[in-house]
Protein backbone atom coordinates (compact mmCIF):
# COMPACT_ATOMS: atom_id res chain seq x y z
CA UNK A 1 0.00 0.00 0.00
CA UNK A 2 1.25 3.48 -0.80
CA UNK A 3 1.82 6.08 1.87
CA UNK A 4 -1.35 7.84 2.99
CA UNK A 5 -1.57 11.53 2.23
CA UNK A 6 -3.03 14.34 4.33
CA UNK A 7 -5.88 14.43 1.80
CA UNK A 8 -6.63 10.76 2.53
CA UNK A 9 -6.98 11.53 6.23
CA UNK A 10 -9.14 14.57 5.49
CA UNK A 11 -11.39 12.44 3.27
CA UNK A 12 -11.77 9.83 6.01
CA UNK A 13 -12.51 12.50 8.61
CA UNK A 14 -15.07 14.19 6.39
CA UNK A 15 -16.79 10.87 5.69
CA UNK A 16 -16.89 9.82 9.35
CA UNK A 17 -18.17 13.27 10.34
CA UNK A 18 -20.95 13.02 7.74
CA UNK A 19 -21.89 9.55 9.02
CA UNK A 20 -22.03 10.74 12.62
CA UNK A 21 -24.11 13.78 11.70
CA UNK A 22 -26.52 11.62 9.72
CA UNK A 23 -26.79 9.20 12.63
CA UNK A 24 -27.51 12.00 15.12
CA UNK A 25 -30.01 13.58 12.74
CA UNK A 26 -31.69 10.19 12.28
CA UNK A 27 -31.91 9.62 16.03
CA UNK A 28 -33.57 13.01 16.50
CA UNK A 29 -36.07 12.31 13.72
CA UNK A 30 -37.00 9.02 15.40
CA UNK A 31 -37.56 10.76 18.73
CA UNK A 32 -39.79 13.35 17.07
CA UNK A 33 -42.21 10.63 15.93
CA UNK A 34 -42.18 8.92 19.33
CA UNK A 35 -39.65 6.17 18.65
CA UNK A 36 -36.29 5.40 20.14
CA UNK A 37 -33.48 5.12 17.60
CA UNK A 38 -33.33 1.36 18.31
CA UNK A 39 -37.07 1.02 17.62
CA UNK A 40 -36.60 2.83 14.32
CA UNK A 41 -33.80 0.44 13.36
CA UNK A 42 -35.94 -2.53 14.40
CA UNK A 43 -38.92 -1.39 12.31
CA UNK A 44 -36.66 -0.80 9.32
CA UNK A 45 -34.98 -4.20 9.73
CA UNK A 46 -38.35 -5.96 9.83
CA UNK A 47 -39.88 -4.05 6.94
CA UNK A 48 -36.76 -4.06 4.79
CA UNK A 49 -36.00 -7.75 5.37
CA UNK A 50 -35.31 -9.14 1.88
CA UNK A 51 -37.02 -12.52 2.36
CA UNK A 52 -40.73 -12.75 1.49
CA UNK A 53 -41.33 -14.26 4.93
CA UNK A 54 -41.21 -12.07 8.00
CA UNK A 55 -37.84 -12.09 9.77
CA UNK A 56 -37.00 -14.02 12.92
CA UNK A 57 -35.19 -12.65 15.95
CA UNK A 58 -31.99 -14.16 14.53
CA UNK A 59 -32.51 -12.38 11.21
CA UNK A 60 -32.94 -9.08 13.01
CA UNK A 61 -29.85 -9.69 15.14
CA UNK A 62 -27.89 -10.15 11.91
CA UNK A 63 -29.32 -6.98 10.33
CA UNK A 64 -28.60 -4.90 13.43
CA UNK A 65 -25.25 -6.60 14.16
CA UNK A 66 -26.21 -7.25 17.79
CA UNK A 67 -26.66 -10.32 19.94
CA UNK A 68 -29.83 -12.40 19.88
CA UNK A 69 -30.73 -11.61 23.49
CA UNK A 70 -30.43 -7.86 22.84
CA UNK A 71 -33.02 -8.15 20.07
CA UNK A 72 -35.37 -10.12 22.34
CA UNK A 73 -35.46 -7.22 24.79
CA UNK A 74 -35.90 -4.68 22.02
CA UNK A 75 -38.75 -6.70 20.50
CA UNK A 76 -40.40 -7.12 23.92
CA UNK A 77 -40.47 -3.35 24.35
CA UNK A 78 -41.67 -2.76 20.77
CA UNK A 79 -44.50 -5.28 21.26
CA UNK A 80 -45.45 -3.49 24.46
CA UNK A 81 -45.49 -0.17 22.59
CA UNK A 82 -47.77 -1.61 19.89
CA UNK A 83 -45.17 -1.30 17.12
CA UNK A 84 -44.40 -4.96 16.45
CA UNK A 85 -46.11 -8.30 16.85
CA UNK A 86 -44.83 -11.84 17.06
CA UNK A 87 -46.35 -14.22 14.52
CA UNK A 88 -46.00 -18.01 14.35
CA UNK A 89 -44.57 -19.30 11.09
CA UNK A 90 -47.34 -20.80 8.97
CA UNK A 91 -45.23 -23.86 8.07
CA UNK A 92 -43.36 -24.44 11.33
CA UNK A 93 -45.12 -23.35 14.51
CA UNK A 94 -41.84 -23.54 16.43
CA UNK A 95 -40.56 -20.52 14.47
CA UNK A 96 -41.61 -17.05 15.59
CA UNK A 97 -41.51 -14.26 13.05
CA UNK A 98 -41.84 -10.51 13.51
CA UNK A 99 -44.31 -8.19 11.81
CA UNK A 100 -44.78 -4.45 12.02
CA UNK A 101 -48.19 -3.26 13.25
CA UNK A 102 -50.15 -0.47 11.50
CA UNK A 103 -48.85 1.98 14.13
CA UNK A 104 -45.28 0.88 13.45
CA UNK A 105 -45.84 1.15 9.70
CA UNK A 106 -47.18 4.67 10.06
CA UNK A 107 -44.18 5.87 12.06
CA UNK A 108 -41.66 4.08 9.85
CA UNK A 109 -43.17 5.49 6.66
CA UNK A 110 -42.91 9.06 7.97
CA UNK A 111 -39.28 8.51 8.97
CA UNK A 112 -38.35 6.72 5.76
CA UNK A 113 -39.59 9.56 3.58
CA UNK A 114 -37.41 11.99 5.56
CA UNK A 115 -34.41 9.67 5.43
CA UNK A 116 -34.63 9.08 1.70
CA UNK A 117 -34.78 12.83 1.11
CA UNK A 118 -31.76 13.36 3.38
CA UNK A 119 -29.80 10.59 1.62
CA UNK A 120 -30.62 12.25 -1.69
CA UNK A 121 -29.18 15.48 -0.32
CA UNK A 122 -26.05 13.70 0.93
CA UNK A 123 -25.44 11.56 -2.18
CA UNK A 124 -23.50 14.20 -4.15
CA UNK A 125 -21.30 14.89 -1.12
CA UNK A 126 -20.54 11.18 -0.67
CA UNK A 127 -19.96 10.75 -4.40
CA UNK A 128 -17.45 13.61 -4.33
CA UNK A 129 -15.66 12.14 -1.30
CA UNK A 130 -15.37 8.67 -2.76
CA UNK A 131 -14.67 9.56 -6.40
CA UNK A 132 -10.91 9.52 -6.06
CA UNK A 133 -10.60 6.55 -3.71
CA UNK A 134 -8.87 3.40 -4.93
CA UNK A 135 -11.00 0.27 -5.23
CA UNK A 136 -9.78 -2.59 -3.06
CA UNK A 137 -10.85 -6.22 -3.00
CA UNK A 138 -9.52 -6.58 0.55
CA UNK A 139 -11.63 -3.88 2.22
CA UNK A 140 -13.49 -5.20 5.24
CA UNK A 141 -11.47 -8.41 5.56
Amino acid sequence: MSKLTPRDYTTLLTFRTALRRFERWSEEQARQVGLTPAQHQLLLAITGHPDEREPTIGDIADHLAVRHHSVVGLVDRAVEAGLVERVRDEYDSRVVRLAVTPLGEQRLEALSELHLAELGRLAPILDHLTASLPVSDTAGT
